[in-house]
């Protein structure tokens, strides 16, 4: 409930700022709402997402496999620790944006160029939740099951790994949240595709309701994308294999 009234107060906002308005650029909710669904009516946002997605999956997918690897490594490897967190920390520390258009001298401005801004963007948080659940791992359960004779590999498959699944779900939970907004950078400052280009193009039409329906639709897509995600993960893991709030 609380929820809901915070939501409704803040579309209220909306409303009054825009009928104000503060700015002749800021519409007010209901002609945004209205432009929302007339996008949705005439297929304005299914091209765009066609578009959007299709790097955003690639890159999220390649992260996934890469960047989990390198942080069980980094977990058990002083050596590739001692090499690798540095480069993923400054990597998670970079301004984005500023990072971005830098791409464009390696790969132009295809496919290619929006599926290396969300690896960019999503492999830090990816590897360093992989690391810190591995690097993590219950000390007396490794001990035990070095006490019980069993292998490297069978300590690693079944205690060190099981015990960081949870931190490394929510990795891939907020990986997905930065690559998302890798993929929406690059359509503004590389590739004028997909819901990227929908705000650049509604921007300079000055077709406002638009713009933020656009603007909306991003928000709207990640909230409810993290909360099924979210959701899986409570389903996945008990509440001692969650990561801390």
């Amino acid at each position: 409930m609380l929820r809901i009234t915070s939501i409704l107060f803040v579309l209220g906002l909306w409303e009054w700022g825009g009928r104000v308005p503060v700015s002749i650029a800021f519409p007010t909710f209901t002609d945004t709402f209205a432009a929302f669904l007339a996008m949705i009516a005439d297929g304005t946002f299914a091209d765009a997402y066609a578009e959007t997605l299709g790097p955003l999956l690639v890159g999220v997918a390649l992260t996934a496999i890469g960047g989990i690897t390198a942080g069980v490594v980094m977990g058990l490897s002083r050596q590739a620790e001692w090499f690798g967190l540095p480069v993923f920390i400054v990597l998670q520390a970079s301004p984005s944006a500023a990072i971005i258009p830098l791409i464009t001298y390696v790969y132009g401005i295809g496919f290619a160029a929006k599926v290396f801004a969300v690896v960019l963007l999503s492999a830090p948080v990816i590897v360093l939740n992989s690391y810190r659940g591995i690097a993590n791992a219950p000390t007396s359960l490794v001990e035990m099951g070095r006490a019980f004779q069993a292998s490297t590999r069978q300590r690693i498959w079944k205690i060190v790994i099981p015990s960081a699944s949870g931190l490394i779900f929510a990795g891939l939970r907020l990986g997905l949240a930065q690559g998302f907004t890798g993929a929406i950078l690059a359509e503004l400052l590389i590739t004028p595709t997909g819901v990227g280009d929908l705000i650049t193009y509604y921007r300079s039409t000055a077709d406002y309701p638009r713009m933020f329906a656009a603007i909306l639709s991003i928000i709207l897509f990640a909230s409810i994308s993290l909360s099924l995600l979210q959701r899986l993960e409570l389903r996945l893991f008990r509440p001692e294999m969650r990561p801390s709030p």
